[in-house]
């Protein structure tokens, strides 16, 4: 049986335009796949209007551009996968998988994360018009998987207590079904991302075995923090890349990496820095922890 060629992804979502933190992100999914001569992908992820800025995607894929990474297909905006999304609801449904709720996250709080109104056990009837949620039904599980960089993984899932929206009641697809849905359809045999998103791994794993899929292999990497020790984000307003110094801007994100690029890499073009990165990339020497910049 022939191993499957290496498909990963870059995801960013479109309320802002990328910051340094989203430039290492991207490079290093980036840098892992090119040196596994697999393919590389960019994925839109317009899922919530109200974040969302108008300007945000434009600037987006300028930047990648300006910065040489370049997707080996064509860009996906998931705003375009509704009627996909749709479709794997009423798969978990049909499982038993998935369900209707009302609760806010408050009276969640103040029941200890269970439902008050056992909405597992809810059936929604048609001249109910109430906006309402859509959970994934997590089962109990001492979840256990092997990270590509972090080595060995458990986390505890605790069913109902830590059931995910998957369905907003304003009518938005969240991000845990839109991202796995999408992962499986692109066929995307490798995630790398940042390590705050560590904690959601086990519950995906789950909505990936619920849709009959294999799950991704993660590689999760530091962080990146300001100098107030936030992590760098457009919630806590890092500023934009400059896209008119692609090379010293790879050349700090190698750096940061832990790939000890050459000094004078810093004023060389982004194919060039991304030739010798391609020839130099050594996961082990990533740093273990978060990175302050």
């Amino acid at each position: 049986m022939t191993a499957k060629t290496y498909r990963g992804r870059f995801a960013p979502s479109p309320t802002g335009p990328l910051h340094f933190g989203s430039l290492v992100t991207a490079l290093a999914s980036y840098l892992e796949a090119k040196t596994r001569n697999g393919q590389w992908l960019v994925r839109i992820e317009d899922l919530d209007p109200l974040r969302e800025s108008t300007t945000a995607v434009g600037q987006i894929l300028q930047s990648l551009q300006a910065h040489g990474l370049i997707a080996d297909e064509e860009v996906r905006f998931q705003s375009d996968r509704r009627q996909a999304y749709f479709q794997a609801i009423a798969t978990l449904q049909l499982a038993g998988r998935a369900y209707y709720c009302g609760c806010s996250r408050k009276l969640l709080k103040n029941h200890g994360g269970r439902h008050p109104g056992h909405c597992r056990q809810r059936v929604r009837h048609s001249t109910d018009a109430t906006p309402l949620a859509m959970r994934f039904a997590l089962e109990n599980a001492d979840a256990r998987w092997h990270d590509e960089f972090l080595g060995p993984q458990q986390q505890w899932v605790k069913a109902e207590i830590d059931d995910p929206v998957i369905l907003r009641k304003e009518g938005f697809f969240a991000y845990q079904l839109a991202v796995v849905v999408d992962d499986i359809d692109q066929g995307i045999t490798d995630v790398v991302r940042g390590s705050d998103l560590l904690d959601m791994t086990a519950q995906q794993r789950q909505v990936f075995q619920a849709l009959k899929a294999e799950p991704p292999r993660w590689l999760h990497i530091p962080v990146i923090l300001n100098s107030e020790g936030q992590k760098l984000s457009k919630q806590n307003r890092a500023p934009a890349l400059d896209d008119q110094i692609p090379g010293t801007n790879l050349w700090q994100a190698l750096q940061v990496l832990g790939q000890c690029p050459p000094q004078e890499l810093r004023q060389v073009p982004p194919e060039k820095i991304l030739g010798w990165a391609c020839g130099h990339w050594r996961r082990a020497l990533i740093p273990r922890h978060s990175v302050t910049v």
